[in-house]
């Protein structure tokens, strides 16, 4: 059994104002995230989650104006949870009226709240019912001028004090079989000295030392590995400051046995070394 410390961060806001995003990116830093949990189940959920192997100590819970009796319930749960020793957070997203208006036009939605009459309607009754909410907020973030990358990361950086740098994911491949469906940057690295060609080298791959040597140490491998992380250094910032959670990077050579497999292993390296979180597969 841990003794960590559970958090619970409960997610609430008009209708329109992003909760869907938070909870997704709350999601991304591990929660275990629940929409709209009938008030009378949550006791009964979160005992289940601390019975657990091992236990689930990061819980979001959404709620919205459509679960009233939570509304009224919300202070007496939130002190209940506290005095039982876990952190908790609530978290209030607002917006201003007309860019809710324009963003349910966008969508073509109804209004939870008003299903029969106007968007208007639906968002000042909303509000009324919210107000204690707003009022019992830790943190009211204001979504009328914020993207989703925006939010999200307002969100983690509400809730871990810092938002969550993009995780590099490297693969390498052959193209002899269909490229990595997910990578969003793709390199082609068959220029490389092939190490298919050279007795000794064929039957081993990119992991052993003397193929990484062959592939590396020629002045091709070096320039591409130096223009490489020069590259990533530029744009991971960029990605961190939008919200980006993974960032999928595809190295390709004919077979994805020799070449690929050694300038995989050359960027995981220094990337980690700065402290990024990098997965690495191998595919081919």
């Amino acid at each position: 059994m841990s003794d960590a410390r559970p958090q619970i961060v409960l997610v609430s806001g008009l209708s329109g104002s992003g909760k869907s995003t938070a909870m997704s990116a709350l999601e991304d830093v591990a929660f275990y995230c629940v929409d709209n949990l009938p008030v009378q189940l949550i006791e009964q959920f979160l005992g289940l989650c601390r019975k657990t192997t091992p236990p689930i100590e990061k819980i979001a819970l959404a709620v919205d104006a459509r679960e009233r009796p939570f509304l009224r319930e919300v202070p007496e749960l939130a002190r209940a949870l506290r005095e039982s020793g876990a952190a908790v957070q609530l978290i209030f997203l607002e917006c201003a009226n007309d860019v809710l208006v324009a963003r349910y036009r966008e969508t073509r939605r109804v209004h939870p709240l008003a299903p029969t009459g106007s968007v208007h309607e639906g968002i000042e009754r909303e509000r009324q019912l919210l107000v204690e909410m707003a009022g019992l907020a830790d943190r009211v973030i204001d979504t009328s001028a914020l993207n989703v990358h925006q939010l999200r990361v307002a969100v983690v950086a509400q809730i871990s004090g810092s938002a969550r740098p993009t995780v590099v994911n490297l693969i390498s491949f052959g193209f002899r079989h269909p490229a990595p469906q997910n990578a969003e940057l793709l390199f082609d690295v068959r220029f490389l000295p092939n190490p298919f060609f050279e007795e000794g080298l064929r039957e081993l791959s990119g992991d052993d030392p003397d193929v990484a040597k062959h592939v590396l140490d020629h002045p091709l491998g070096i320039a591409l590995c130096a223009r490489l992380l020069d590259l990533l250094g530029f744009l991971l910032p960029l990605y961190d400051d939008e919200g980006k959670s993974y960032l999928t990077v595809g190295i390709g050579c004919t077979g994805g046995r020799h070449r690929s497999v050694a300038v995989v292993n050359a960027l995981a390296e220094p990337l980690r070394r700065s402290g990024r979180e990098v997965n690495v597969e191998h595919r081919d």
